[in-house]
């Protein structure tokens, strides 16, 4: 029997923002949501959530874990599980 490796364990985590309009993201575990103004991802590090307008993936490499997003970046930030929880999308909608 073939043996499956786990993949999100060996990934490493970086990004790289070019004139805050390409970024590139290594060590993505999934995409959880993304709209044209907001991605919610989950990397090896924990959660990242970009902010921006016009945002579109350009490429999406699941087997290394590697994501490029175009569009106007206006913010990166990282959030621990408690406050994803917190704002997911029930939670917005009621507020």
């Amino acid at each position: 029997m073939e043996k499956i490796k786990e993949t999100s364990t060996n990934l490493n985590h970086s990004f790289s923002v070019s004139e805050r309009k390409n970024i590139i993201i290594s060590g993505v575990v999934k995409i959880d949501s993304f709209d044209n103004e907001e991605f919610l991802l989950e990397t090896v590090q924990g959660y990242m959530n970009i902010k921006g307008e016009n945002l579109e993936v350009v490429k999406l490499d699941t087997y290394q874990g590697n994501v490029t997003i175009k569009g106007k970046i206006d913010s990166i930030s990282y959030i621990d599980e408690n406050a994803k929880k917190e704002s997911s999308m029930f939670t917005k909608l009621f507020r």
